[in-house]
């Protein structure tokens, strides 16, 4: 599941779409397994149709080879949070998930903390994934913070972010544990 969730990224990164919906309906009928195929495959093109949304938004302000961060912070991202609701919608994700995945993708290229909102996303795709709305049910202190899962997801995206195949392996790597966890959690709920 991490090496298709790479796959997705790196698919996307190349403008591949039919290459990154199949890797990631792969990663979303693993880890949503409720789904069924269909439904998967329709979550997983509804997220890489806003994945292609944020990148025509992004193109629209590339001022010679630079991004203008203002307009970016100014710029109409709902097509984006459109299709990230639609995802939401069919897994039965908190629509919270739309408008902090989207506030991340602006502000990673915008400028500003894009971690903390990408975290709160993740927080709410696995809370979904694993069937517990209560995740990630620490014994003591640190109940704002994401869990470890969560932070692995972002921790991987800082790795995609280095465009190193060392980078890209340390990602994925660092999901193994993520997509174990919501493998196990399935198992138990069988």
């Amino acid at each position: 599941m991490a090496e298709q969730l790479a796959r997705g990224f790196k698919a996307h990164d190349k403008g591949r779409r039919d290459i990154a919906i199949d890797a990631f309906t792969y990663v979303d009928r693993h880890q949503f397994q409720f789904l069924g195929e269909t439904d998967a495959r329709h979550a997983s093109t509804a997220f890489v149709e806003a994945l292609w949304k944020k990148d025509d938004i992004e193109l629209d302000y590339l001022r010679g080879g630079q991004f203008d961060r203002d307009g970016l912070r100014q710029a109409d991202y709902r097509p984006v949070r459109q299709k990230l609701r639609e995802r939401a919608t069919i897994i039965g994700i908190d629509p919270q998930y739309a408008t902090t995945k989207a506030k991340a993708w602006r502000r990673h290229k915008a400028g500003g903390d894009y971690w903390t909102p990408f975290g709160k996303s993740q927080l709410y795709e696995i809370r979904r994934a694993l069937r517990d709305p209560e995740y990630p049910n620490k014994p003591r202190a640190g109940d704002e913070g994401f869990g470890p899962d969560p932070c692995r997801y972002v921790l991987a995206f800082e790795l995609h972010d280095m465009k190193t195949d060392t980078h890209w392996q340390q990602g994925v790597d660092v999901m193994v544990p993520y997509f174990k966890r919501i493998l196990e959690a399935n198992e138990n709920d069988e």
